[in-house]
């Protein structure tokens, strides 16, 4: 109990809050640095993964080393980066781009390639061109997957972006690390249930957004055939697993 009040009480200290390694600042570079991230993730990304999945060129290469880039791990990254580029917010930033793609890359394509391919050729005997085809049918379509690679993408940045402290970057993660250093765990405490407060506002928050851009035809039933064809490839974020109820 006595752990839990001097959590209440750090929160309770103006001095916490204010300032330039105050909550507030250290928030709004946390949540900057991780938007941009996810930004430039998709930029990078959903053009690629889209002329593929539409074209079907190359996809099982790409989903490949997708899934790769997924193995390696984001502190290895931030180190190399640290290496290459000195201390600061360029190494974080590159490891969190690192990060951000390769879901999205699997999950955009997969999605596109998913697309009844009746549907397509529905489409092509209407009159429609493969550019108007990719963005008229194959996109609404994979929309709930693609949606769903973007939120564990910015789900995992938001988190990941602790590690950033580790190379003299600030946002959240500064509270875990100079709190580790002090041995102070109370802050330590703070920081990391401030960390995973913003994770979950972050899934909620694309949820509620997948919620009201993917088609209503989509939601709900519909989306229980796309999981069940695709939950065995690797990889890949279920769409289901990104609805609300």
């Amino acid at each position: 109990m006595d752990f839990i009040r001097d959590v209440v009480t750090w929160f309770g200290d103006a001095s916490h809050w204010w300032g330039p390694d105050g909550v507030l600042q250290r928030l709004q570079d946390h949540v900057g640095m991780s938007a941009v991230a996810v930004a430039v993730g998709m930029v990078l990304a959903l053009p690629v993964a889209l002329w593929m999945g539409h074209t079907g060129r190359g996809g099982g290469a790409v989903i490949a080393v997708s899934n790769l880039g997924r193995a390696i791990p984001s502190f290895a990254i931030i180190v190399l980066a640290a290496q290459a580029f000195g201390i600061g917010a360029k190494p974080a930033f590159i490891a969190l781009v690192a990060l951000a793609v390769p879901p999205m890359v699997t999950n955009t394509y997969t999605a596109v390639r998913g697309v009844d391919g009746d549907v397509r050729e529905s489409a092509v005997g209407m009159g429609l061109t493969g550019g108007q085809v990719l963005w008229k049918v194959e996109v609404p379509m994979g929309l709930p997957l693609i949606m769903a690679g973007v939120r564990t993408s910015a789900v995992q940045v938001v988190a990941t972006a602790t590690l950033a402290a580790l190379v003299g970057w600030g946002g959240l993660g500064r509270y875990i690390i100079d709190g580790l250093a002090t041995r102070d765990f109370v802050e330590v405490f703070a920081g990391a249930s401030m960390v995973a407060l913003l994770s979950l506002v972050t899934e909620l928050g694309l949820g509620l957004l997948q919620r009201v851009v993917v088609p209503k035809g989509l939601h709900g039933d519909a989306l229980a055939d796309v999981d069940h064809d695709l939950a065995a490839l690797p990889g890949v974020a279920p769409a289901a697993s990104g609805r609300t109820a």
